[in-house]
């Protein structure tokens, strides 16, 4: 399929590249960004604009959720298929009378970050089996990874994301303003977080738990408590233990 991506973002940018690495032709990239979308352009050898939509037989829209609505209005063409990598809306937001889908890559995406795109899961939705089957061909080239998915599923998809990732980070952050607060390199508990990380490959996560909750240490919490001067961090160490606890029957 002749394609246009429209955006230049993070997901934009890694879509691109990933097409790219794996030899899949790009027409154009489009939106409203000059800067990035030049970076874009002289990066992966594809032709891009701000004004002009290029004639394509897929439009894949690679933008903010808020966005998505309003871009999709500048396809005015009917014999075409138009997806959108969002994990949190209908194919239906697209406004056009052209055939909609959705093609959503699930990971986290920053344009700094050397990703491997085989091991990205990409989750599949059509209006019809024959364009199901195009967009599962065209993810299967970039990723082994590759499954069909309806809306209903696709919103419980993102919302683990939320917690698995976008949670998560929270946390590290957090992590390192108690770290800095004492002078204590961040670094040193980046072992601790690939340990942690790693061995949820082999182990239920909930198996895998530790930690003074898990232990029902009292003494433990207590003194972590006492030594939360800030608010947000007292509130977060509360609400997980108290999650922990329940969890665990404790």
């Amino acid at each position: 399929m002749k394609t246009v991506i429209l955006g230049s973002g993070n997901v934009a940018f890694h879509l691109a590249q990933a097409f790219h690495e794996k030899n899949i032709p790009i027409a154009q990239v489009f939106g409203r960004n000059a800067k990035e979308l030049k970076e874009i352009s002289e990066k992966f050898k594809i032709p891009f604009s701000t004004s002009t939509l290029a004639d394509a037989d897929f439009y894949l829209i690679a933008v903010k959720d808020d966005a998505v609505a309003e871009i999709s209005t500048k396809i005015i063409k009917n014999d075409c298929l138009v997806a959108h990598t969002s994990g949190s809306l209908p194919k239906e937001i697209l406004s056009g009378n052209y055939r909609k889908a959705s093609f959503y890559p699930l990971q986290t995406f920053s344009k700094a970050k050397v990703l491997n795109y085989s091991e990205i899961p990409f989750f599949i939705e059509a209006e019809n089996e024959a364009d199901y089957g195009e967009l599962h061909k065209l993810a299967s080239l970039i990723s082994g990874k590759v499954m069909q998915s309806t809306f209903e599923k696709r919103k419980y998809i993102h919302l683990t994301a939320v917690f698995a990732c976008n949670f998560v980070n929270h946390l590290f952050a957090r992590a390192k303003e108690i770290s800095d607060s004492q002078e204590i390199p961040f670094s040193y508990f980046l072992p601790l977080i690939r340990e942690t990380t790693d061995k949820i490959e082999t182990l239920d996560p909930k198996l895998a738990q530790t930690g003074p909750a898990v232990r029902n240490d009292n003494r433990v919490l207590k003194l972590h408590q006492m030594l939360l001067t800030e608010s947000e961090h007292l509130k977060i160490y509360e609400v997980m233990n108290e999650s922990i606890k329940k969890m665990y029957e404790l």
